[in-house]
């Protein structure tokens, strides 16, 4: 079973930045297109960014412009620099392939920003 770990959250003031990182268990990075997803509290998890085989990046409207999904097939871990945070960029950051999510869930990494 695949794992996957997020790392790199805190807590930031609101334009400050943050960059994440996920690492698999296998060598899946190459082989998947891969997301990145959010939930803060009270709503669904969405996506919000992804990147395919090809390298072609996908960001939703809330994100673009701001956030830059990269992987790094050799290191096997994927990222995501966040520039200009915003208090509504505060949740729970995910990885995982693109819609639909193929593995379990990882534990998550906790981005707040608040002044």
């Amino acid at each position: 079973q695949v794992q996957l770990v997020e790392s790199g959250g805190g807590s930031v003031q609101p334009g400050g930045s943050l960059r994440l990182s996920c690492a698999a268990s296998v060598r899946i990075f190459s082989l998947y297109n891969m997301g990145w997803y959010r939930q803060a509290p009270g709503k669904e998890r969405e996506l919000v960014a992804y990147i395919t085989h090809g390298g072609y990046t996908y960001y939703s409207d809330s994100v673009k412009g701001r956030f830059t999904i990269s992987r790094d097939g050799a290191k096997n871990t994927m990222s995501l620099q966040m520039n200009s945070l915003k208090p509504e960029d505060t949740a729970v950051y995910y990885c995982n392939t693109d819609l639909p999510a193929r593995f379990n869930w990882g534990q998550g990494t906790q981005v707040t920003v608040s002044s």
